[in-house]
């Protein structure tokens, strides 16, 4: 997800690149990202817009087994270039690494793709909308059953709220 933009940023203030994006990403359960780039040249750099598409890879938040799921978002973040197009001085501004065009003048999609991924991602993925997660007793996966243990057993934890409960009914 490298682009040469020395040619973009030749041209007048405005100008605009299209890319489609189609690749693997591999990062922290980030498999492929698809969708559609767009560059513009700015008075300062190359403004990306894009409407993207990760297929992602997790672990369900109730019962721990393997899910996969897509993650929709729009980008929109602006990249400065570290040197100008002669190639013989540097720009001040910027400082952050993951926004900046490097002396080749090719942007970097791959960082800033993955902390959007990131933060669109649920906070805790679910194998499926009624999973009944696991039981805090044995382990046994809930949604396959109910397991064997006995109902009346309750972690010791809540045993003064469970208590107080009881005490308000009476």
């Amino acid at each position: 997800m490298r682009i040469n933009v020395a040619q973009l940023l030749k041209e007048p203030v405005g100008s605009s690149r299209g890319y489609p994006i189609n690749e693997p990403l591999g990062q922290e359960g980030i498999d492929l990202v698809t969708g559609e780039v767009a560059l513009v040249h700015t008075n300062r750099g190359i403004l990306v817009k894009a409407t993207m598409v990760a297929n992602v890879t997790g672990v369900c938040s109730r019962c721990l087994s393997p899910v996969n799921y897509k993650v929709n978002f729009n980008l929109e973040d602006e990249f400065f270039p570290r040197l100008d197009m002669a190639g013989d001085a540097t720009l001040s501004g910027e400082s952050d690494n993951s926004v900046t065009i490097d002396d080749d003048h090719l942007l970097d999609l791959r960082e800033v793709i993955r902390q959007y991924t990131l933060s669109a991602m649920p906070t805790k993925p679910l194998c499926r909308p009624d999973c009944a997660g696991l039981c805090p007793l044995c382990g046994h996966e809930l949604s396959r059953g109910p397991c064997r243990c006995p109902s009346g057993i309750h972690d010791q934890r809540w045993s003064k709220l469970v208590r107080s409960g009881k005490e308000s009914e009476v």
